[in-house]
């Protein structure tokens, strides 16, 4: 039992110093983030080009001990131009272990997804993927109901074989 509680704490302190607290996102934080997926992958210039809109996650925490859990706030573009807020959310059951960062871009490829999101209940169910960001990346990326995520490990470690989704808040922002 005490074994157990160890672990846990060591993975909750693990989550704190790799994933600092959500907070509300400015546009500097994520045109910074923007540029790391670019740099990574000069392809991604094309998703943010081409795409009609995207939201992007600067910092999203992971944790877990059987059960995860993950947290992080963004905002919301379309063609190019802030529209909104948002927040994921995700629980997840199974075997995992370990706490991590990580940015999340989601790519709406029209209208209707984009609207999609923007009805503030969206969610992601268990077993989407999403594409990890190394160079060339950008070629793997597709399109799936409209949608595309591409994430970037930011620190941190974790062991994961577990299923769960991701839910999405949206609140638009008055011009």
């Amino acid at each position: 039992m005490t074994k157990a509680i160890t672990i846990g704490l060591l993975a909750v302190a693990g989550l704190a110093i790799v994933a600092p607290p959500a907070r509300a996102q400015s546009n500097e934080d994520v045109q910074e983030t923007i540029k790391k997926f670019e740099k990574g992958d000069p392809g991604m210039q094309a998703w943010f080009q081409e795409a009609y809109g995207y939201a992007v996650f600067p910092s999203v925490g992971k944790g877990a001990i059987g059960i995860g859990g993950a947290h992080g706030k963004g905002l919301v573009y379309e063609k190019g131009t802030l529209i909104g807020k948002t927040s994921l959310t995700a629980v997840t059951i199974g075997f995992q272990l370990g706490g991590q960062a990580f940015s999340e871009v989601i790519f709406f490829k029209d209208k209707a997804a984009l609207d999609d999101f923007t009805r503030g209940d969206f969610e992601f169910e268990a077993g989407a993927s999403a594409v990890a960001l190394t160079a060339g990346a950008s070629r793997d990326i597709a399109y799936s109901k409209g949608v595309a995520v591409m994430t970037a490990t930011k620190g941190g470690l974790m062991y994961e074989a577990a299923i769960g989704g991701q839910k999405f808040s949206f609140e638009r922002i008055e011009k």
